[in-house]
């Protein structure tokens, strides 16, 4: 089931000094119908965070570049975040930064799309403007308080600890990976990647409208002026990535075969 597929990556700096956020897409070279989009949100003094999320971005790349029809798609996914993670701590043994990044992966074959997260970006899958599923941070206000059901999402913005992680990349222990998937996939479909400079100021339903009536360009551009307009000259560093389901083929072929068939009658 081939895919026709629209992509855009942003990214602003926000009001920090440095942008340690990284974003990527790339096709697969040799796997035809295959993309990757790859979002990392880097933590640490002395650029460390810059370096810990090129990492995820770098092993990421390597690990899909050996990925092929017929492979175990969460092996992959598993794979590219464990050895971001290992990466980061020899960086931190080696050095005096202190790096850590979150990580989020999305990967689209033939028909459907598969992700895996860990930190506090996000991966949003949107059908109609609505949202199908969202990944859920491994913050500890998130996990220990809203999913217990002690907290609403609308409190837990307001919690003072609400940006305390539980994991991420460059720990001593090894990351929480949670993952992902949609299939079949319908066109219309779109996938949000976003660091938290991002979806802090969103509600799901705006997000979805914007999705839904702006190409991904000119979303992106809206949520980026947005964010930066509500986070009042105290935002972090903006970045996403936008991939939306343009056309699925095999629609396509089924709708040809009845309209052959109804004019044949």
């Amino acid at each position: 089931m081939a895919l026709t597929v629209e992509v855009c990556s942003a990214q602003h700096i926000g009001d920090r000094e440095e942008q340690q956020d990284r974003v990527a897409i790339f096709p697969h070279a040799d796997y035809k119908g295959a993309l990757m989009a790859v979002l990392a949100d880097g933590m640490g003094g002395l650029s460390g965070g810059a370096i810990a999320a090129e990492q995820v971005i770098h092993c990421a790349r390597h690990s899909f570049e050996c990925f092929g029809p017929g492979a175990d798609t969460r092996e992959m996914l598993a794979a590219a975040i464990n050895d971001a993670h290992e990466g980061i701590r020899l960086t931190a043994l080696s050095s005096e930064k202190e790096p850590h990044s979150t990580a989020c992966v999305l990967v689209m074959q033939p028909g459907r799309m598969d992700w895996a997260h860990c930190g506090d970006s996000r991966i949003y899958h949107f059908r109609q403007g609505e949202m199908v599923a969202r990944s859920i941070d491994h913050s500890m206000v998130m996990r220990k308080m809203v999913l217990p059901g002690y907290l609403t999402e609308e409190q837990a913005e307001k919690h003072p600890n609400k940006n305390l992680l539980i994991s991420c990349l460059g720990d001593e222990a090894r990351p929480e990976i949670d993952f992902g998937e949609a299939s079949p996939l319908v066109a219309g479909d779109c996938f949000l990647l976003c660091s938290d400079g991002i979806w802090a100021y969103f509600k799901n339903e705006e997000l979805g409208e914007v999705l839904s009536t702006l190409a991904p360009r000119q979303a992106a551009e809206a949520l980026i002026e947005r964010a930066r307009a509500r986070a009042g000259g105290r935002g972090d560093n903006c970045s996403l990535a936008i991939v939306r389901i343009k056309e699925v083929e095999a629609e396509k072929k089924k709708f040809a075969t009845l309209l052959g068939r109804q004019r044949a009658t």
